[in-house]
């Protein structure tokens, strides 16, 4: 039987006027999109595994960070 590593990450999830988008801040490149917001974290949860085996195939860190902060800035342009 195969060892099982569980990794945990941050996602974020935004809502736009075309559904949700979601993305995995630690992976680079691990992105989707989904009508809505329970299907795209479905997709989230499919898109990381795969995306955590390429790298891992490709002799990568798989990074885990130690804090995370989520805000909002108000930004004046």
């Amino acid at each position: 039987m195969p060892l099982v590593t569980t990794y945990r990450f941050s996602v974020v999830i935004e809502k736009d006027e075309n559904g949700y988008f979601g993305v995995c801040p630690s992976l680079q490149g691990c992105y989707t999109q989904g009508d809505t917001y329970e299907e795209v974290l479905a997709n989230l949860k499919d898109a990381i595994p795969l995306h955590v085996e390429d790298r891992l195939e490709a002799g990568e860190e798989i990074p885990q960070p130690e804090i995370v902060t989520l805000t909002s800035l108000d930004v004046a342009v």
